[in-house]
């Protein structure tokens, strides 16, 4: 193995650096998202609300309709949202003990029963006061829940599909520049040994490595691994959570499970990080890498070969 080939140990100075660049580049792709995306989720959760106010009666007949709700049309984001915060649908599987799908759900009528009573328990009583005082709601009570409800699935919604676009166009980025420099993608697969790696110029996209799933798995020219998060940050609080407590800590356990001599955990960064967890992760033995500087990823990919 090759003694100079170390992973890049960045200072403070090229840390901040790099960060402020990332979060230049978040807000430019901030600005030119459409609006289109966000009214067309608010239309179509709008649309799906009135349904809803319309068949319970303003919801008063809530628990009546739980069967029907949930399965036939099916209202069950929606009426998720009308708990404050909303309630997530792994939550819900487990404070009522049942499966979501539309077949169980239709055989179980007292598991729709029991999902709409936790979410009466958790009820926004603010968009929906009439509901705790045994009335129906005035015109622009009804129009005001109806709105502020689609509003916040709508905007749930895009974040959503923000996470979700920009981690998939990351990864696409980051095979295409180590396809670009030679190396060549192979299937995916559980890496539990040595054996399993990739081999020299070789990667792999999502795949259970160790103990722990990583978005790509690099086997290094000198015959090392590189198990590599690709991680979207929209905030700085948010950056802890992608890169302290998820990648650092993955770092961890790979190191644990396969050791330093054939193990270099990397995450290829993109949007707005704190310096200070940068340099924390970094510590923590995880090689850090900018979605806007591949290039720097790919000189030490090629400073590994023999």
């Amino acid at each position: 193995m090759n003694p100079q080939a170390q992973p890049p140990l960045w200072s403070e100075e090229e840390l901040s650096a790099d960060s402020t660049r990332a979060i230049s580049r978040f807000r430019e792709t901030r600005i030119q998202e459409p609006l289109e995306l966000y009214l067309g989720h608010f239309d179509a959760h709008r649309r799906n609300i009135e349904d809803l106010f319309e068949k319970t009666c303003c919801l008063t007949r809530l628990r009546d309709q739980s069967h029907e709700l949930l399965t036939g049309r099916g209202y069950l984001t929606e009426i998720r949202y009308l708990t404050s915060p909303s309630v997530s649908e792994d939550d819900l599987k487990v404070l009522t003990d049942a499966k979501l799908s539309h077949s169980y759900l239709e055989k179980n009528p007292d598991a729709t029963r029991n999902i709409i009573d936790v979410v009466l328990l958790g009820l926004d009583r603010e968009r929906f006061p009439w509901l705790g005082e045994n009335r129906m709601p005035t015109g622009e009570e009804s129009t005001a829940a109806i709105v502020s409800t689609a509003a916040l699935i709508a905007n749930q919604k895009v974040q959503t599909a923000r996470r979700s676009a920009a981690k998939n166009l990351q990864e696409d980025e980051v095979a295409k520049a180590l396809l670009a420099s030679g190396y060549v993608e192979v299937e995916r697969r559980s890496v539990d040994n040595f054996s399993r790696i990739p081999g020299p110029g070789e990667f792999c996209k999502e795949s259970l490595f160790g103990g722990r799933k990583a978005d790509l798995v690099i086997g290094l020219w000198d015959g090392r691994a590189m198990p590599t998060e690709c991680k979207v940050s929209n905030s700085s609080t948010n950056s802890v959570k992608r890169l302290n407590n998820d990648a650092a800590v993955k770092a961890k356990v790979w190191l644990r499970e396969f050791g330093t001599a054939s193990c270099i955990p990397a995450a290829v960064l993109s949007g707005v990080f704190k310096v200070h967890n940068l340099l924390s992760a970094q510590k923590n033995d995880l090689t850090i890498f900018w979605s806007h500087k591949l290039e720097t990823m790919i000189s030490f990919i090629e400073s590994t070969k023999n």
